[in-house]
C-alpha cells in the first residue's frame, strides 16, 4: 500500500463518500498513516468526526489547518494527544510566500495550537521566496516546509537536506495533490544521487 515508503498521507477529502467504516478500515490497516481532511466540500463537523474516527482507528499523524476554529482544533488535538497520535498543524498559502516576519508568526501560531510538527506550504514565485521558506528550518523545533509551484520544487528536496523531517511526493504522474509536487521515484532518485556525492 505504501509502495516502500515509511508512511503515507490519506487525503480523506479526496475519497469517495468517506464514512466512519471507511476510516476504521483504512487507518487500522497500517501503523504509519497521516489523516488529512481539507475543507474542500466537507463541513467542519463532518471533517472533525472523520478525523477523530481516524485517530481512534490508529492514525499515526493527524493534520489540522492552523486557521481552523479554536474549538475544532482543540477537540482534535486533545484526542490526538490522548491516543499518542503526532499532531501536524499546517498553513497553506496558494498565492505567495509571506514575508519572513509573517512566516515566523504562522510557525508560532502552529505550535501554540498544539503542533508537534508545524507544516508551512506556500506558493513560491521567485528564488528569494524559496530561500525565505527554507530559512524557517533554522529552528530547533520540527518544521516541514513545502514550496508549491515550479519554483518550489527545489525546496522539497533542499528541505530534507536542511532538517525538515519529511516532505510530500506523489505516487505517480497525475496523482499530485499540490502544484510542483515531485513523483516519489523522481524524488528518491535525486536524494540517492545527492547521497552518492557526499
Amino acid at each position: 500500500m505504501l509502495h516502500g515508503q515509511k508512511f503515507a498521507e490519506i487525503r480523506i477529502d479526496r475519497l469517495e463518500k468517506p464514512d466512519e467504516t471507511m476510516m476504521k478500515t483504512i487507518f487500522s490497516a497500517h501503523p504509519k498513516l497521516i489523516a488529512t481532511c481539507r475543507p474542500d466540500g466537507i463541513n467542519d463537523e463532518m471533517r472533525k468526526e472523520l478525523l477523530l474516527t481516524a485517530i481512534n482507528a490508529g492514525a499515526a499523524f493527524v493534520d489540522v489547518e492552523v486557521e481552523s476554529a479554536d474549538a475544532y482544533k482543540k477537540e482534535i488535538v486533545g484526542m490526538a494527544k490522548e491516543k499518542k497520535c503526532t499532531i501536524i498543524v499546517s498553513s497553506h498559502d496558494h498565492k505567495k510566500t509571506p514575508s519572513e516576519g509573517e512566516l515566523k508568526q504562522i510557525v508560532e501560531w502552529c505550535f501554540a495550537s498544539g503542533a508537534d510538527i508545524a507544516k508551512i506550504a506556500c506558493m513560491v514565485n521567485s528564488p528569494r521566496e524559496g530561500a525565505r521558506l527554507l530559512g524557517l528550518l533554522d529552528d530547533g523545533r520540527q518544521i516541514v516546509v513545502v514550496g508549491m509551484g515550479e519554483l518550489g520544487r527545489i525546496t522539497r528536496i533542499a528541505a530534507l537536506l536542511l532538517g525538515s523531517p519529511f516532505t510530500f511526493a506523489s505516487l505517480g504522474e497525475g496523482k499530485q495533490t499540490a502544484p510542483g509536487q515531485l513523483e516519489k521515484e523522481e524524488l528518491a532518485g535525486i536524494l540517492e544521487m545527492v547521497a552518492d556525492r557526499k
